[in-house]
C-alpha cells in the first residue's frame, strides 16, 4: 500500500504501473491550481506565479489540495510548478528560504493528504458531493520548464535561443530537482515539456542517481501533431522511453481536442503508462498575463472526451489551467462507471 499516515515518500510505489493496479486500472490526476488560487482570491500577477502562495497564502494551497481529493484525485500536485530557487532569490529571497519554499510545497500536499485520510476514518461514505474513500494517494512534485521560470509565455513556444544548451537546462534544474525529490513526494511530475531538449535534460538528471524517486514526463502542443517547440511528439516520448525512472508519459496543458491524436502517436512509441491532463482549451494571452474567456469548453464539453482517450490507451486522468475540482469530480464519476465495468486485472 501507499504510505498513508507520514510526509515520507510511499516506500512500495516503485512502478505506476503497480499503483494502477491498486486503483483499478485508472486514476485520477488533480486540476488547475493557480486559476482555483485566483477563485479563493490570490492575486498571482507575479513572476511566482502560483508559487507566490507558498509565501504569502499557504493555508490556502492546502485547502485546494484538499478540495481535489475530495472531488476524487488519487493523485495531488505540488504547487511547485514555477517555484525555483532561481525565481526565489530575484525576488530577494536567500538560497536557503528558496530551498525551503520548495520543500513546504510538498509538505503542504502531503499535509493535506494526511488530512484527507483522517476525514476518511471518520466517514466512509460520500458527504455533501464529497468523495471521502480511504485509498491510495500520491504526492507528485510539480516542475515546470526552464520557459515556466522566465514568465514570459516560452513555455508555450519552447523557443528558448542558442543561448541555451542541455548543460544550462541540467544546471538550472539540478538542486530544483534534489530538493523535491528529497521532501517526501512520491513522484516527480516535469510539466509542460516544450521542446527536446529539456526532455533530454530532465531524464539525464534522473539518470545521475541524486534523485531516488520516479518521475513523469508531460509534453504540451498547440497543434496536436508535435510539442509546442514544432519537435516530434514521438521523438519527444523515446527520450523518456530510454530512462528507467520516467513511469509514465503524456500530455499536459493543451486543448482536448488534441488529445485523442497524441495518445496515439504516443502509444505507438511507448510501453509506459500514459497521463492526459488538458487544460480547458481557452487561449493563453501571454503579453496580457491572462487567459482569454470563452474560447475553451465547459466541464460538461471536457468529460465528454474521457471515454475516447481511455480508449486510446490513457490510464491517468486530469486537468490543467482552467480546470477546477468540478471538472476533477466529473472525470472520477466516469472513472469509476469504467472502473465497475471493466474485468478485474
Amino acid at each position: 500500500m501507499v504510505n498513508e499516515t507520514s510526509n515520507a515518500p510511499a516506500a512500495a510505489f516503485h512502478s505506476m504501473k503497480d499503483f494502477l493496479k491498486q486503483t483499478g486500472g485508472f486514476a485520477v490526476i488533480d486540476g488547475g491550481l493557480a486559476t482555483e488560487f485566483e477563485r479563493h482570491g490570490a492575486d498571482l500577477n507575479d513572476p511566482l506565479w502560483s508559487a507566490k502562495c507558498l509565501v504569502t497564502s499557504p493555508h490556502l494551497i492546502h485547502t485546494v489540495h484538499l478540495d481535489y481529493l475530495e472531488a476524487g484525485a488519487d493523485i495531488i500536485a505540488s504547487a511547485s510548478y514555477q517555484a525555483t530557487i532561481q525565481g526565489f532569490e530575484a525576488k530577494g529571497f536567500s538560497r536557503e528560504k528558496g530551498e525551503s519554499m520548495l520543500r513546504k510545497s510538498v509538505e503542504i500536499a502531503c499535509e493535506a493528504r494526511n488530512t484527507y485520510l483522517a476525514k476518511c476514518k471518520e466517514t466512509m461514505d460520500d458527504d455533501d458531493d464529497k468523495i471521502l474513500k480511504k485509498r491510495p494517494i500520491l504526492v507528485a512534485a510539480s516542475v515546470g520548464s526552464y520557459g515556466a521560470y522566465l514568465a514570459d509565455g516560452s513555455e508555450y513556444s519552447g523557443i528558448y535561443g542558442d543561448s541555451i544548451t542541455l548543460e544550462t537546462l541540467k544546471d538550472f534544474h539540478r538542486r530544483r530537482v534534489q530538493v523535491l525529490a528529497e521532501s517526501g513526494a512520491d513522484i516527480i511530475a516535469f510539466e509542460t515539456i516544450p521542446n527536446k531538449l529539456e526532455a533530454q535534460a530532465f531524464a539525464e538528471l534522473l539518470d545521475e542517481g541524486d534523485v531516488k524517486i520516479p518521475g513523469w514526463f508531460s509534453f504540451n502542443s498547440k497543434d496536436g501533431v508535435n510539442v509546442v517547440s514544432g519537435d516530434s511528439i514521438k521523438e519527444c516520448i523515446a527520450i523518456a522511453e530510454t530512462c528507467d525512472k520516467v513511469v509514465a508519459v503524456g500530455i499536459n496543458c493543451t486543448p482536448p481536442r488534441f488529445i485523442e491524436g497524441l495518445v496515439l502517436e504516443i502509444k505507438k512509441v511507448t510501453s509506459k503508462p500514459i497521463l492526459v491532463y488538458p487544460n480547458s482549451g481557452e487561449s493563453y494571452d501571454a503579453d496580457r498575463k491572462e487567459w482569454v474567456e470563452n474560447t475553451g469548453v465547459g466541464d460538461e464539453d471536457f468529460v465528454s472526451y474521457v471515454d475516447k482517450w481511455m480508449d486510446a490507451g490513457v490510464s491517468l486522468l486530469g486537468g490543467c489551467c482552467r480546470t477546477t475540482p468540478t471538472t476533477i469530480r466529473a472525470i472520477h464519476k466516469r472513472l469509476v462507471h469504467r472502473r465497475s465495468s471493466s474485468p478485474r486485472h
